[in-house]
This record gives structure tokens, sequence and C-alpha cells, in this order.
């Protein structure tokens, strides 16, 4: 059951949630073809979807997992993996609700549908075929998260201390993805309402749910689980702090997005936020007639991006992203970690929220 490989190496780690991962899809794809063999480009669309990813959210569960004393389990690495079909679902949803036309360099789910249903020249629209398709692909894999789970091979015990860490982690997601969606459609968001929805959206479900969940199963007590929320949420914060920056001023090419693609799409965080808190009349005028105009072009967000950092909001969310992570790392020397998971978990925080992409 165990390998021969180092529990200590991340990259190995991830490696072997990979793993795990391609076999479970893999695994699914005669399943739908014995449905019907129409259900084939859905196979090829989560084959390749699944085959991308930084697979943070397993590591962390399996670093939770051996904070608390858990073992070289290969069943744990299985057990982790239902985050990353958590993370599909959404991802997947988060592009639709948000129009996005590529994820990780490619085309999004619902645009390959969209692709699909105009190259067989199919009948009624084509963008409601390609919405309709990539929520019910969503919802597959958010099914499938349950399933690997609780068929991992773990203990039942283990897996009945973990479900209600698993159900609360989608409560939160989802309820932090509409409060992004309200906040949107109210436009001239605070920082103080950003950061709500930071915490919900992607601080507990990126960063602190994971490692509670590898706690839970490995028999962690309530003292640990503490301790991992002290890490995981001002890490968790700082990690889509830095999402923001990067949606706004990434690189394309390391992104995987459009240049400025959040501008076009007139995301309501904590950076914008700031931005509206100390701009002048004149500057306040251009975010609100610029942000959400998807017809934005590269020389419009140049000029977005110059009020961005002129009103200070880039420096206030760097500075932001320096004190939240230097919370996590000052809350791992106060609680004993086994398994050398305090080096490992120090060395994930910094490359979470010094990344490019």
């Amino acid at each position: 059951m165990a390998t021969t490989a180092s529990p200590f190496d991340v990259e190995d780690v991830r490696a072997r949630v990979s793993r795990a991962l391609t076999e479970y899809v893999d695994a699914q794809v005669p399943i739908l073809e014995a449905i019907s063999l129409d259900l084939s480009p859905l196979n090829d669309l989560l084959i390749s979807f699944t085959s991308g990813g930084k697979r943070l959210r397993p590591v962390l569960a399996w670093w939770g997992w051996r904070s608390a004393g858990g073992g070289d389990d290969d069943r744990m690495i299985k057990a982790a993996t239902a985050l990353e079909l958590l993370q599909a679902c959404a991802l997947i949803h988060d592009d639709v609700m948000d129009g996005s036309d590529t994820r990780r360099g490619a085309p999004s789910v619902h645009r390959s549908l969209e692709a699909l249903h105009r190259a067989e020249n199919w009948c009624g629209s084509d963008q409601t075929f390609g919405l309709s398709g990539a929520v019910l692909l969503g919802d597959l894999c958010l099914s499938w998260a349950d399933q690997v789970l609780f068929e991992s091979g773990l203990e039942s015990t283990a897996l009945l201390r973990a479900k209600p860490i698993l159900d609360a982690t989608r409560t939160e997601l989802m309820v932090g993805q509409y409060l992004d969606v309200l906040e949107q459609a109210r436009a001239q968001i605070t920082p103080e309402r950003a950061l709500r929805v930071a915490r919900y959206k992607s601080a507990k479900y990126t960063i602190e749910r994971p490692l509670h969940l590898g706690v839970a199963l490995a028999g962690g007590d309530a003292e640990l689980m503490a301790a991992m929320s002290a890490y995981g949420l001002p890490l968790g914060e700082a990690f889509q702090l830095r999402d923001d920056v990067l949606g706004v001023f990434g690189d394309p090419q390391t992104t995987g997005k459009p240049a400025g693609d959040d501008l076009r799409e007139g995301k309501q965080n904590y950076l914008i936020a700031c931005a509206y808190q100390t701009a002048t009349a004149v500057q306040r005028v251009e975010l609100t007639e610029g942000l959400g105009d998807l017809g934005l072009s590269i020389d419009d967000i140049e000029s977005l991006r110059r009020v961005i950092v002129e009103t200070g909001a880039l420096e206030q969310t760097e500075a932001r992203i320096r004190s939240s992570t230097e919370s996590a790392l000052s809350a791992l020397t106060e609680h004993e970690l086994r398994n050398n998971a305090r080096d490992v978990l120090e060395s994930l925080a910094i490359a979470a929220t010094n990344r490019t992409h």
C-alpha cells in the first residue's frame, strides 16, 4: 500500500495525486460510454481538464494528515483526490459565471462545447448548449468528489469524521461564489466586503478546509484543527489576493488567461475596492466606466492598471498579502506538528503567495 518515494516530497505527492485522479477519471469512461457513446466528448473534456492544475488542495490535505501523525498511505492520496474533483467543478462553473473564454491556456469547457455544437451544425443556440453542458459536467465532478472519497479504502470511522468537513467546504464555496456574483452586481465594493468574499470563496476552501480534512481523517484533535485555521485562513486570504493581482497585472503566458481579463469581467475584489476607496472623482469615473466592459482594448486595460497603481491600491494589496502571509507563518511556530509538516507548510505558504500563475 505504501510507496518507496519520500512522503516529505511535495512534488511526489502532486504526482501521486495526479496518477490517482487520472486512474479514477479513466475508470469512469467505460461507465459513461456504456450509457451512450454520445458522452465521448464529455469524457475527452474531463480527461483534458483534470490533467492540469497545481494540486494544492490535495497536497494540503496530505500535510494536514501528516501533521496529525498519518503515515505514508495511498488510501489518503485517493481521499485527497476528492478535493481535485471539487476544484474541477468550481473552475468549470466559475468560467460559466465569468463568461471566460480560456482556462489554463485552453478553451474553457463551455466554449469547447459551443464549438462542438457549431462543428456538428446542431439546432438551437450553441451558447445555451455550451453553458448547459458545462454546468452538468461540473455537477458530475461534484458528485464524483464524494464517490472517490468514500471509495478510498480508509476506515469508516475516519470517513465519518471527514464528512462534515467536506460538507462545510462545499457550502462555504458555493455561498462564497454567490457573494462574489452579488458584489459584481452591486459594484463599488468595500475592502471589508471584499475580504469576506475572499474568505469564503477561497481562503477556507483552498487552504483551511483541505488541512482540516487531512487532520480529521488522521484523527487529529481540536487543538491541531485550530492551528490549521490560524495558518490556513490568513494564508488563504493572501492566496486569493495574489490571484486578484494576477487577474489584472499577470502575464498571459504564465496565467493562461487574457491580459486584464478580470477588468473585462468587472471583478469586484480587494484590489478594486482599495482603488475606489482612494480614487479621485476622475479616477472613479474611469474605473466605473471601464470595469465590466468586454470590449476593453489593451490600451484601455493599461489605463485602468495605471489608475489602480496611482491610487495606491496595488501597494495596499501587496502589503496585505505580506502581512497575511506573515500571520500564517507565525501561527506555525506556535504549535507542534508531526512528520516535518511545519517546514513543508512554510514552503507552501511562500510558494502560494509569490506565484506568477
